[in-house]
């Protein structure tokens, strides 16, 4: 019996495969569009992105019930001692609330973390606790390990239109910042607390692509030695020449090339994102 696993969300963006390398199991969010009910994953991008054009309103995002938290945590108890639960920014989802309500029911056996962020800025966090397990760790380390990586961690996110967050109601900060103009590019963070906040806007695709390249540089700062996640919806080609610029730039430890899932593109509409770990000489 292993000793901790870890369980995480699909707005975390890990890819089947990534989650099969690290023994990370992830409960779904799902989505509503019209009179027909998905999970995460149950579409391609190109699919969603076809069936949400088709639509007259936005799909209808749900976090996961308690009972998925329940049924995932028995589970995954009768293969491990404990579970550590890493998940989405309570700011930005209720999906942390019905975690934490279904941990009560496995008493100290189940530990759940919020990342105050979300897709890869989640991700990266997800991975580093699955490798802390992997090396036998206890649950205190792995939380202890998800705590530091939540500090270095940082995201920016580019979009090309505001529409889908103004929809939505996820807005808050952007919308004071933008005095209601919806048609500009917006790069986006997700601050300390765990909520968007403006960085910058743009009006054209390449501005808004150099703009993330220097808040890259900013956030890397002294660091030449990094963690990185490129993520895209429906822009294949901007992460495409984010993964060039950040190579050649930097050290590159680690990078992942990922597509946003539904779940997040519903929200954020077609865009890019970056994340990283800054890593100093000593980090692995």
């Amino acid at each position: 019996m292993k000793d901790v696993v870890i369980v995480t969300d699909s707005t975390s963006d890990l890819t089947p495969e990534i989650c099969a390398e690290h023994d990370i199991a992830v409960v779904k969010l799902g989505f509503t569009m019209g009179d027909k009910s998905y999970l995460d994953g149950d579409l391609t991008q190109e699919e969603f992105f076809v069936e949400m054009a088709k639509s007259r309103e936005l799909p209808k995002t749900s976090q996961p019930s308690v009972g998925a938290f329940v049924e995932m945590y028995e589970q995954q108890l009768e293969r491990a001692k404990t579970v550590v639960s890493v998940h989405i920014s309570n700011k930005l989802s209720g999906t942390i609330e019905s975690a934490r309500e279904a941990a009560r029911q496995f008493g100290e056996r189940v530990k759940v973390v919020d990342t105050l962020n979300l897709s890869w800025g989640e991700g990266l966090q997800v991975i580093e606790a699955a490798r802390e397990a992997a090396r036998g760790a206890s649950w205190q380390d792995v939380v202890k390990t998800v705590e530091s990586v939540r500090e270095r961690v940082q995201m920016i996110v580019g979009i090309d239109s505001l529409e889908n967050l103004a929809k939505g109601g996820r807005i808050g900060k952007v919308s004071q910042f933008l005095g209601g103009i919806l048609k500009l590019r917006i790069l986006f963070t997700v601050n300390a607390e765990g909520s968007f906040e403006p960085v910058a806007r743009s009006r054209g695709a390449k501005a808004a692509l150099d703009g993330t390249m220097d808040w890259v540089t900013e956030k890397m700062g002294d660091c030449s030695r990094g963690r990185f996640a490129v993520m895209h919806a429906m822009s294949p080609d901007k992460a495409e020449w984010l993964r060039e610029r950040i190579s050649s730039m930097y050290d590159v430890v680690e990078m992942h090339v990922v597509k946003a899932g539904p779940v997040i593109s519903t929200h954020t509409g077609t865009g890019w994102g970056v994340a990283l770990i800054p890593l100093e000489s000593r980090d692995v």
